[in-house]
């Protein structure tokens, strides 16, 4: 058993929440209207446009930055959107070209129940990159994103130039394992609401459903002020996804996504539709392209549920079967690029742009391709 000492990377934003709580005895309710990210003022002056494209039954919403070099395609996690890069867009944006799409089940992007597999996500993504890019890409991909990146550079080489995996839970979100690991009890929530036919908006019947876990991490008024909080911001922003100004950037973006969430797309992880015709190990030893793999923390539990997106021994396995790849640990947090952002971008730069897109051939000149 491998275990870092280091709180679980879901349960110390909640027990942040409950700091914050503890000084915050009542909901301001203007401050919680009147709220926005001040990431979205830096993201557009960084010349960031939001855009749409129709690609069979879906509707895809993605973000596309301006012309500063090579492609790159960035995909965000399970319950996240587009957004959750905002951190790290600007600095990227100087030396990429960045198109950020919402993926089937996520943000504005709007797409049939049946289109929520590894298959028919990558399949819509490699449609998107061959209309939108016309160009092979770097693709860089955390946890389900890290996951569809894998099927990418596998299925369709053809558009991929090299890989960055961001934390994915490999081997670990395939049946039986997947029900060991802290997300199965989401997974669970988004199939009994979609088994019950609820009509119910998504994120309070989220909150409501892990009123037993929030309260656990973070005291037991978490969850009736998370609820206020949501409910305050929808009645000031109707339509537009939900940031509350009191949560930790990660907790903030993991609520934003969750407030447009498809939860069609956890159920299939439940079900296991999502990874049906995608086995892991058989996908990594097809891809040919450079790959690095980025592990996050992670913690085995007592009762030996997996809290992260892998262990070691799957990142161990992992680098096994991919035929070209480097690994690199990080102390961070599962959504690295949120949680230590200047440190991802030294990554991704060093891997992408030093080694790969400038890399010398024999004669010592650089080559790009």
């Amino acid at each position: 058993m491998h275990k870092y000492k280091v709180a679980a990377p879901l349960v110390l934003p909640f027990m942040l929440l409950a700091i914050i709580f503890t000084g915050c005895k009542t909901v301001i309710s203007p401050m919680v209207k009147n709220y926005t990210d001040p990431y979205h003022k830096k993201v557009r002056q960084a010349g960031f446009i939001e855009k749409s494209v129709k690609i069979g039954g879906t509707d895809l919403h993605y973000t596309e930055g301006p012309d500063n070099g090579p492609a790159l395609v960035l995909l965000h996690a399970q319950l996240m959107d587009w957004f959750d890069y905002s951190r790290v867009l600007p600095k990227l944006s100087k030396s990429y070209h960045i198109f950020v799409p919402d993926y089937n089940g996520h943000g504005k992007t709007t797409a049939p129940a049946n289109t929520m597999s590894a298959n028919a996500i990558g399949k819509t993504l490699a449609t998107f990159m061959e209309k939108e890019i016309r160009q092979p890409a770097f693709v860089s991909g955390n946890s389900s994103g890290g996951l569809l990146t894998v099927w990418l550079a596998a299925n369709r080489p053809d558009l991929v130039r090299a890989i960055l995996l961001e934390d994915p839970p490999l081997f670990s979100s395939e049946y039986p394992r997947v029900k060991q690991t802290i997300a199965y009890k989401s997974f669970q929530s988004c199939h009994t609401y979609v088994e019950s036919n609820s009509k119910a908006d998504f994120l309070t019947y989220w909150i409501e459903s892990s009123t037993t876990f929030i309260e656990k991490y973070a005291g037991k008024k978490a969850a009736p002020r998370l609820l206020s909080m949501v409910k305050t911001y929808r009645e000031g922003n109707p339509g537009k996804p939900v940031e509350l100004r009191f949560l930790p950037v990660m907790l903030r973006m993991f609520f934003r996504g969750m407030s447009s969430f498809d939860p069609h797309f956890g159920d299939a992880f439940y079900t296991g539709e999502w990874n049906k015709g995608f086995d892991h190990a058989e996908t990594l030893k097809r891809i040919k392209c450079p790959a690095l793999l980025l592990q996050a923390n992670f913690e085995i539990r007592p009762d030996g549920i997996l809290d992260g997106a892998m262990n070691k021994n799957d990142a161990d396995r992992a680098m096994k079967l991919l035929p070209d790849a480097k690994y690199h640990k990080i102390d961070a947090m599962h959504v690295v690029h949120l949680d230590k952002p200047d440190e991802f971008i030294r990554i991704m730069n060093s891997f992408f742009l030093n080694n790969i897109y400038r890399a010398p051939n024999k004669s010592g000149a650089l080559y790009y391709f």
